[in-house]
């Protein structure tokens, strides 16, 4: 059976690595759970933040590039949710990161669900979203943030496409998404978002899409999202999906096997990266679970160059 089952990770592009290693691990509390580097860009970290266990679902990565900030527009990810628990975790959050992110609204009620917006020092996008304590969720028990409020996993992701119509073909033809419902934001001037569901739904199943024909198109930087990454369970059903992509002649990546996950990789139509990724098998493949994101791992074919990756990659836990 072909079936996405929900949200696999958010890939984004940090200009300041230390200072998003700070951000992440430290003010959000999530856990560094791969430290590792960009594989098709060796002089580039590929940091992938998480829950306890680096539960699929939970992730959050970032690419560290050297690029001036994302000109914001159409036909890109525009914010990205993670999952609390409950309005007082969200309230809690409104109050510590009010002195430590670049900006953060006030708790509503969109969608039914309530919600915190927030930008990271880098101008990142995200939400807080009440997940009703839904969902996978591992506590991380070093996090300097206590467990009952903890980030645990994403939440939706929100998209600006200048058309619906082939975005939605997408996501409920060839990926076999449900159109949900939708709803008013007040940030689109009464554009509706429509809300695309996997597997058994719920925020960490969910695509949220928004058109906004008069934007001009977004420029890749620093702040923003690079694409994100629906799960697939079993590499078996990952090749159903590859072959399935094959038959509708849909130009991919085919399979590329990112050792942690395999992956492909597909443009949608207006121009969004999207990529397929299974659960297994995991990040604990090289590293010991208690042990994750502690030091530098590479996938086989690029530890005999472990030593001149190490050379040009600079240390993140120094200010």
């Amino acid at each position: 059976m072909r079936q996405l089952t929900g949200l696999h990770h958010v890939t984004a592009i940090s200009a300041t690595i230390r200072q998003n290693y700070a951000f992440y691990s430290r003010v959000l509390g999530m856990r560094l759970v791969k430290r590792t580097v960009n594989q098709d860009d060796t002089s580039a970290y590929h940091l992938f933040y998480a829950d306890g266990a680096g539960t699929p679902g939970s992730d959050l990565t970032f690419f560290d590039w050297p690029l001036p900030p994302e000109q914001r527009g159409t036909r890109s990810i525009v914010r990205t949710g993670l999952r609390v628990n409950g309005a007082k975790a969200l309230m809690w959050w409104a109050e510590r990161l009010r002195t430590t992110v670049g900006w953060v609204g006030e708790v509503v009620q969109r969608d039914n669900r309530l919600t915190l917006d927030l930008e990271d020092p880098e101008g990142q996008r995200l939400m807080l979203i009440d997940d009703g304590e839904t969902g996978e969720f591992v506590p991380w028990q070093h996090s300097p943030v206590p467990i009952e409020y903890q980030i645990r996993g994403l939440g939706p992701v929100l998209l600006s496409v200048p058309r619906l119509e082939l975005t939605d073909a997408m996501l409920r033809v060839v990926f076999g998404m449900q159109h949900h419902r939708t709803y008013v934001h007040p940030d689109f001037s009464g554009q509706p978002v429509h809300v695309y569901t996997m597997g058994e739904g719920g925020p960490a199943a969910e695509v949220h899409v928004v058109a906004q024909p008069s934007l001009p198109p977004a420029q890749a930087g620093a702040g923003g999202v690079h694409h994100v990454a629906f799960r697939v369970s079993t590499f078996a059903e990952h090749q159903e999906w590859a072959r399935w992509l094959g038959e509708l002649r849909i130009p991919n990546s085919g399979i590329v096997d990112r050792y942690y996950f395999r992956s492909i990789y597909v443009h949608e139509p207006n121009g969004i990266l999207f990529e397929l990724a299974t659960d297994e098998p995991g990040f604990a493949v090289d590293e010991p679970a208690d042990a994750l994101g502690e030091r530098l791992a590479l996938p086989p074919f690029l530890e005999p160059r472990r030593a001149q990756i190490e050379a040009g990659l600079k240390p993140l836990d120094t200010d």
